[in-house]
Parts: structure tokens; sequence; C-alpha cells
């Protein structure tokens, strides 16, 4: 996915150099036009040669505001820019690009906790705080159940993973047994 990585990025700076001030606002957009584009049936109607870029354009402008988007015009430029160059494709990546480079800037990471069990209100607030010192910066956490973990919790930010699960532990202990 290289290549793709390559095709988004400068879509995504050219969005963040042009809304810096509103980043967060726009990312909250982008993530909802990048679900969209996510779609196979909507990715399909899009490359179908009999098919205008303003219709896509119209189309998934249209779906946006039923569910009830109001796009900037920034977001609305980005969308029409990626339709006429037949990058709908690349649009959830855009928008992961997108987020790294508003999340660079306000000094914040996004970290994926998944936890065998629910965690909610102040044992999360615990764990983030417990994450952030662990990780030295402001996380923004969102939690995933995979019961599969048995107990504990892993944690990914960028590239650094703290797995900390039973699953995890039993597998050093069936490597080291077996070793």
């Amino acid at each position: 996915m290289a290549e793709l990585a390559t095709i988004a990025r400068p879509y995504a700076e050219a969005l963040f150099s042009a809304g810096k001030a509103d980043a967060a606002a726009l990312k909250a957009q982008v993530d909802a036009l990048a679900a969209l584009a996510a779609d196979a049936g909507l990715r399909q109607f899009a490359d179908n040669p009999k098919v205008a870029a303003v219709q896509v354009f119209d189309l998934v402008a249209g779906i946006a505001l039923q569910k009830g988007l109001s796009l900037d015009p920034r977001v609305g430029n980005l969308l029409r820019t990626v339709i006429d160059n037949g990058r709908l494709a690349a649009l959830p990546e855009v928008a992961a690009q997108f987020t790294a480079l508003a999340n660079s800037q306000s000094g914040v990471s996004d970290a994926a906790v998944e936890s065998a069990f629910p965690i909610e209100g102040g044992a999360l607030a615990e764990v983030v705080a417990t994450l952030e010192k662990r990780f030295a910066r402001k996380l923004n956490a969102t939690v995933t159940v995979v019961p599969q973990l048995i107990g504990g919790i892993r944690v990914t930010v960028g590239d650094e993973v703290l797995d900390t699960s039973v699953k995890a532990r039993l597998e050093q202990m069936k490597a080291a047994l077996t070793a």
C-alpha cells in the first residue's frame, strides 16, 4: 500500500496547509468522507467510465448532506479534486495522513486500546493517564473489545505496541517452555 500512501500524501498536505487553524473540524469531515469512499458500491459507481465526475461529486455530497454533514469549502474542494483525478479510493488514506498531520501539530497521538473487557468512564481516564506517562505524550484513545486477549490490554500508538494481555503472556510462557 505504499503506492496509495504516496498518492494520498499531497492531498492530505494540501488540505492541512489550507486549514491548519481548523484542523479538528476538517478532520471530522474528512473522516466521514473517507467512510463513504470506503464503500465498494460507491467506488464501483465512481469508476464507471459512463459516469461524469460531477455526478460522483453530487452523489457523495448528497449522501454526506443526508447524514447531516455540511462540507467546508476546503473539504469540498478536496473531494472534487480527488474525484476529478480518479482517486476516490485514496480518500481513506488521505484521511489517515491528514489525521497524522493534525495530531503532530497538536502534539497528540492516536492510541488504539484493545481490551478483553469494556473500559469506561473513570477506569478509562486512569488507563489513559498511565499510558500518557508511559508514551510521554497526550493520547486520543479508542477502545476496542477483543475477547481473545483473555485479560489485560494491548495498546498501539503509531508503531509502538505495549501488550500486557494474558494471551501475550501465555504465548511468552509457551515459547519459553518449548525452547
